[in-house]
């Protein structure tokens, strides 16, 4: 962000225990993506200069996520748990020569938008000690409250637990979300007391602490949903809901048709072309991309999987990792394709399992046909040239190269390689008993 150097502290030292999991609860995925991993894009989209993750001891493996996903990442430990600003104070030997806006953020609050994080970072760049993501929700309950003045000034924040009858008529709540200038943060961090009735070291006291420096506060109000904080699996429900409303939203706003939008689902970074058609029931895995004007019918389920322009895939189709589709290729109903290449304007219409192969332009593969991909092993591969064609009922047993133009007879096995333009056919020669059926109808006409 420009005029204002921006540091990130990410707050995940909670125990998570209400997920019920041995996954710790921010490693838990929205949209494909660990709840950290959403936090971390957030942030990043500011460009900051210095980034930490607070971690309990109990879970190391968190640490180890962060940096595994963002190398630049440092991590604090906290140890034991002690509130908010305990634990910004594990971050802050790592920001002792920093200077700017200080963005505190958390780890289970995965859906806060970049756009909102640049609203409180320049309100620290206008001159503000602390700006705090605000919200308004139906039941105030246990939130903490936002005591502004006449002026709309933040005054303080009030924990639930301390408040008076009058406080807690408040609407207005915190997040937990602030940014601070980091000058007041350093000096006035220490200050603040366990003096409440936790016996915990709130963030939320910097506030008054900043007011009594005569540093203006300010409030960012931000809708429900962005500020949702998962803690359960039935929260973790509701995120994943707000996330895919709002991937909908972007798909059909940057061009792409959906058929039924609520039960179209996708990844953290499924991309869509523009006049791309999405018929319902359709599952986007992570990295799936669309090019321009492709069909993907409904009940298809994508992941890792890119397709090309004009292409269509499905109904009721299965594209697994590694697969690529061409331009105008046809993936057909109850069609599994898996590390695989569908070149420009091949056909796979119908029942088939297209498995470690390479599928030349325009070729057309049968109803029913097989690669026999795996011999208990290892993997081979089946190479099909250009306008092959494979006939219904086959099974193309690898490793196998089909050369361009060759056709297979239907309900062939085929296990040799096949030259340019030949014909090959694998199959038991039919034969004929002339009048066999009567015969067998007769016999058992009395039983």
């Amino acid at each position: 962000m420009e005029d204002v150097d921006i540091a990130a502290v990410i707050l995940a030292a909670g125990h998570g225990t209400r997920m019920r999991s041995t996954l710790p609860k921010v490693m838990h995925e929205i949209g494909g993506l660990a709840m950290i991993a959403h936090v971390i894009g957030a942030a990043d989209a500011l460009s900051p200069s210095q980034k930490t993750v607070v971690i309990g001891d109990h879970s190391p493996a968190v640490g180890n996520f962060a940096q595994s996903i963002d190398k630049d990442i440092a991590v604090a430990v906290q140890s034991p748990p002690q509130g908010t600003a305990h634990a910004v104070m594990q971050a802050m030997p790592i920001l002792k020569d920093f200077k700017g806006a200080v963005l505190v953020l958390y780890a289970d609050t995965p859906l806060v938008t970049p756009d909102t994080l640049v609203r409180l970072a320049t309100t620290i760049k206008d001159g503000a000690g602390v700006a705090v993501l605000g919200f308004t929700p139906d039941d105030p309950g246990a939130y903490g409250r936002l005591k502004c003045d006449a002026n709309g000034s933040l005054d303080a924040i009030v924990e639930a637990k301390d408040a008076t009858p009058d406080e807690l008529k408040i609407g207005l709540c915190n997040s937990g979300v602030m940014a601070i200038e980091s000058e007041l943060l350093k000096t006035r961090l220490s200050d603040i007391d366990c003096n409440n009735a936790k016996g915990e070291y709130y963030l939320t006291d910097i506030v008054a602490l900043a007011r009594r420096d005569g540093k203006r506060c300010e409030v960012i109000e931000a809708d429900n949903d962005e500020v949702l904080g998962v803690n359960s699996r039935v929260e973790l429900a509701e995120a994943e809901q707000v996330f895919q409303r709002r991937m909908r939203q972007a798909a059909m706003e940057n061009g792409a048709t959906l058929a039924d939008p609520a039960t179209v689902y996708f990844s953290h970074d499924t991309t869509l072309g523009k006049d791309v058609r999405v018929g319902q029931n359709v599952i986007f895995g992570p990295q799936v991309s669309v090019a321009d004007n492709a069909d993907i019918q409904p009940f298809s389920h994508l992941e890792n999987t890119q397709v090309g322009t004009n292409a269509t895939i499905g109904p009721f189709a299965r594209l697994r990792p590694g697969t690529e589709i061409g331009d105008g290729a046809k993936i057909g109903n109850f069609v599994e394709v898996k590390k695989s290449t569908i070149a420009a304007g091949a056909k796979v219409n119908h029942l088939s399992y297209i498995g470690d192969a390479a599928v030349g332009a325009k070729a057309n593969i049968g109803a029913g046909t097989i690669t026999c991909n795996y011999d208990g092993f290892g993997k081979h591969k089946t190479i099909i040239g250009e306008n092959a064609f494979i006939g219904s009922n086959s099974a193309l047993v690898a490793p196998l190269n089909i050369g361009d133009g060759a056709y297979v007879g239907s309900g062939s096995v085929i296990t040799k390689n096949i030259a340019k333009d030949d014909l090959a056919v694998a199959r038991g020669r039919q034969a004929v008993i002339k009048g066999w059926a009567a015969r067998f109808r007769k016999a058992h006409e009395n039983n």
